[in-house]
C-alpha cells in the first residue's frame, strides 16, 4: 500500500510512510485486524488508527508488530523517524546530535528533564501546554519518553545531570505519582553511565539559573550546547560561546550536593521526611544522614 500524500510539497509524511508499511505488512502476513489484534492484545479499533496514520503509537506497539511480523525492528525505526517529526523544528538538530554524542552534561532548572521522565510526569507537564487534543497529548509523550532509550545500551553518552531543587519541590498533582517519578530518578542514578547531582537552593544565586542547559561532546571531540526556556530554544554551536557555558556548567556541578547526598535526598523526599525548606547545603553538614 503506498503512502498517502501529506499535501505538502507532495511528499508522505514519516507517520503516513510508518502507517502504509504496517498496514503492508499485515496484508503480506495474510492476517486480519482481529487475527492482529489477538496477537498483540492491542484492539482493533487502536490498530486501525495507527494504519491510518490518526495516531503516531508508542516504540512498544511497533516492537510488538516487528515481532509478529518478524521485520526485524523495521517498524520501530521507522516510528522513531516519525516521532522525530513530532517535535519542533528547533529541537531536530539537537536529537540529531544527541544520537551521537559520547558525554552529555544536562542542568535542569525547573521540571524534570525529558529522558528522566515517567509517562505520567510526562503527560502532566505536557497539558499544561494546552495541546489541541488528548491524542496530540498522548503523540507528544510518547515521543518524549521514547528518546529514553539513549540512557541504554553500548552507545549511551557518559550522562552527568544537575537538578535545581526546584525541580524536587514541584510536585505532580497526584502523590503516587510522584512517588513513582522520584523513584523513577533514583533508578536513573543508579545506571553505570549517570551521575546525578541536586543543585540545593542553599547554594545560593548561579549563572544558570532560569533556563535549562544540554552539552554535549561529540566523537570528534568537538562540543555543542543547548539552552532552553519555556517559548524558544537555542544550538549553540560557536567555541567561545560553547566554552562559556561549559565553564557555568562546571561552577554550578561543584556547587550541587555529591551523588550519595543527592539520591539521599531524593529518598527523604520520598519518605517525607525533608521537610519544605531548603536542602542541606553542598559542603555543609546538615542533613548528611541517609
Amino acid at each position: 500500500m503506498p503512502a498517502r500524500r501529506s499535501g505538502q510539497g507532495g511528499r508522505p509524511s514519516a507517520r503516513l510512510v510508518l502507517a502504509a508499511e504496517a498496514a503492508r505488512l499485515r496484508q503480506r502476513s495474510g492476517r486480519s485486524l482481529g487475527e492482529l489484534a489477538a496477537a498483540t492484545a492491542y484492539g482493533t479499533a487502536y490498530l486501525r488508527q495507527l494504519e491510518r496514520g490518526e495516531l503516531l503509537g508508542t516504540s512498544v506497539v511497533f516492537a510488538a508488530l516487528d515481532e509478529v511480523y518478524g521485520s526485524g525492528g523495521h517498524l520501530g525505526e521507522l516510528w522513531e523517524l516519525a516521532r522525530d517529526a513530532v517535535f519542533r523544528d528547533r529541537f531536530r538538530r539537537f536529537m540529531e546530535l544527541e544520537r551521537r554524542a559520547t558525554v552529555r552534561h544536562e542542568y535542569a532548572a525547573a521540571t524534570v528533564p525529558g529522558l528522566f521522565q515517567t509517562e505520567e510526569y510526562a503527560r502532566e507537564q505536557l497539558r499544561t501546554a494546552r495541546l489541541g487534543n488528548e491524542e496530540e497529548l498522548e503523540e507528544q509523550a510518547a515521543a518524549r519518553v521514547g528518546r529514553q532509550g539513549l540512557l541504554v545500551g553500548d552507545g549511551a553518552p557518559r550522562f552527568v545531570v544537575v537538578l535545581d531543587e526546584a525541580v524536587l519541590r514541584r510536585q505532580l498533582r497526584d502523590p503516587a505519582a510522584w512517588r513513582r517519578q522520584l523513584e523513577r530518578l533514583l533508578e536513573i542514578s543508579r545506571l553505570p553511565v549517570v551521575t546525578l547531582q541536586v543543585l540545593p537552593f542553599a547554594s545560593g544565586l548561579q549563572h544558570l539559573l532560569g533556563s535549562s542547559l544540554t552539552v554535549l561532546w561529540m566523537p570528534d571531540g568537538s562540543t555543542v550546547a543547548y539552552t532552553e526556556g519555556a517559548w524558544s530554544g537555542e544550538l549553540v554551536e560557536g567555541c567561545e560561546d560553547v566554552d562559556r557555558l561549559r565553564l557555568s556548567c562546571d561552577v554550578l556541578r561543584d556547587s550541587a550536593l555529591p551523588p550519595d547526598r543527592s539520591a539521599a535526598f531524593i529518598r527523604r523526599l520520598m519518605d517525607g521526611t525533608e521537610g519544605s525548606g531548603r536542602a542541606d547545603g553542598a559542603f555543609g553538614t546538615e542533613g548528611d544522614a541517609s
